[in-house]
């Protein structure tokens, strides 16, 4: 299968943060080598999104901000289980910027999220809660936009939250694989793929987009 983006596509470039990144907080085991492949994408598509963790201090998914926990400890919450993570994309920190590496400059729309301190937020489109929605959806439409093909990391969090809730509101959702790196804390990887099929999340190779 080889795909020739159309004008009415978008890639969706998830959370390459420094923080995600060799050094950072909450590092993704070779997060940096999905930038080339980005950016060499990014060039065949007209639109690109990109989105942006973006944390308080005291945000609620830090295990920092739970006393005696630890990271990658699942709690229960009022919207539901939530890992614990090391402090990361930290509002006007370095870990937060997006990596000066992505030369992505007609990227149109940067959606930040995350950035209620009572609720996490993987996904794009909406928050953990999965009631307050981030305007991503309203965007691609009133684009016209409606093939997504979504790179960047995590693969088995926010690029998955953010293919699924895709599917969900009807889009055509692609992800590139080799272009994500993925955290796979117990098993979270294969079940990020499984679900996503099961969605309806079709899986290609950047070599497969011309």
């Amino acid at each position: 299968m080889v795909i020739a983006p159309a004008p009415d596509d978008v890639l969706i470039v998830v959370d390459v943060q420094y923080d995600f990144l060799p050094g950072g907080g909450l590092a993704v085991a070779d997060g940096h080598e999905v930038i080339p492949l980005i950016n060499k994408l990014g060039r065949k598509f007209a639109n690109v999104v990109m989105t942006q963790d973006w944390h308080p201090a005291g945000h609620i998914s830090f295990a920092s901000n739970h006393p005696g926990a630890r990271p990658f400890e699942v709690i229960d919450l009022p919207y539901g289980p939530q890992v614990l993570w090391p402090d990361h994309c930290v509002w006007q920190t370095h870990g937060a910027e997006l990596s000066a590496d992505l030369d992505l400059p007609h990227a149109q729309l940067t959606i930040r999220k995350g950035y209620n301190e009572g609720v996490d937020s993987y996904s794009g489109f909406q928050e953990a809660d999965r009631r307050t929605k981030t305007g991503l959806e309203g965007y691609l439409r009133e684009r016209g936009l409606r093939r997504l093909f979504v790179t960047g990391l995590a693969t088995d969090f926010c690029v998955a939250w953010t293919a699924l809730d895709a599917r969900a509101a009807g889009f055509t959702t692609y992800v590139v694989e080799d272009a994500t790196r993925a955290i796979d804390a117990d098993g979270s990887l294969l079940r990020a793929w499984k679900d996503m099929a099961a969605a309806g999340v079709e899986r290609l190779i950047a070599s497969d987009i011309a």
